[in-house]
């Protein structure tokens, strides 16, 4: 099956709609797939995920013509490699501070612009059925090399990084940036001043950007600032949401309980934090 080009239709600013994989199960990959959403992002970072169960999650998404991500663990070679290596689309790469950051990043995951460890024996080389040359080209054609920006030195950096020369977009954390700033919510005024300046920032250098966005009206109000591809929720997220609007349904239909098992509202969905 002939997948869509995740990177190109990403720096093209085209509408897209993502999720997380916060789950080991193929299950996850085929529903978001079936339920036709753009991309996932599989992720490491934050999930009990490793290297087996992204290889077959990769290979889900595969099957199912989805572009699939990595959120890898961080900016070292190995994380990047093996994802890449695996047959991911692209990466994130979490926090990266700095042009170091993302000169690091870059190094790991091209080979003509950077120095990534080359072996076309797995997914991404079709197994050995390709030529040296053919695997880099494709390699670094596809790969969609995506920052987050998380932290208050990314936002003073953030000219720098977008200028990094492999760098294909930038992905805002929104909730990493309201903890280390010490903010109560992400809606903080120091929170949202920084995701003005990225934002911003990313519109002046031509780079897409992804954001995570709860509701409809989130996803509007970012993309007329910029932003075009959004993260929706997660798998578990989903699960948990789904979950509890049907306990409370079944629950309201019932007014009498038995004794002693007194019956509590569930309590609203709180967002998702990534």
């Amino acid at each position: 099956m002939t997948r869509p080009s995740f990177r190109n239709r990403f720096a093209a600013g085209e509408r897209l709609l993502g999720s997380f994989v916060k789950s080991a199960s193929v299950s996850s990959i085929e529903i978001l797939a079936l339920a036709g959403f753009d991309f996932v992002i599989i992720d490491e970072e934050h999930a009990p995920i490793g290297r087996e169960s992204t290889d077959v999650l990769l290979l889900a998404a595969r099957a199912h013509g989805i572009p699939a991500l990595v959120r890898v663990r961080d900016n070292a070679a190995p994380d990047i490699l093996s994802a890449l290596d695996c047959g991911a689309d692209g990466v994130l790469v979490p926090h990266v501070r700095s042009t170091g950051a993302a000169e690091r990043m870059v190094t790991a995951a091209f080979y003509g612009i950077g120095r990534r460890g080359f072996s076309p024996s797995g997914r991404a080389g079709g197994y050995g059925n390709t030529t040296l040359k053919g695997h880099i080209a494709s390699q670094d054609e596809k790969i969609a090399l995506v920052a987050m920006i998380e932290d208050p030195e990314a936002v003073v950096a953030i000219d720098d990084i977008l200028r990094t020369e492999g760098v294909e977009g930038i992905f805002i954390g929104r909730g990493d940036l309201a903890a280390a700033m010490g903010a109560e919510t992400m809606n903080d005024p120091q929170v949202e001043d920084a995701v003005n300046r990225i934002l911003a920032a990313a519109q002046a250098a031509g780079k897409p950007v992804c954001m995570m966005a709860e509701t409809p009206a989130m996803a509007d109000a970012f993309a007329a600032r910029g932003a075009s591809a959004f993260v929706i929720g997660s798998d578990q997220g989903f699960l948990k949401n789904g979950a509890s609007e049907a306990r409370h349904a079944f629950a309201a239909g019932q007014p009498t309980v038995s004794p002693g098992t007194a019956r509590r509202r569930p309590p609203e969905p709180e967002p998702e934090r990534h």
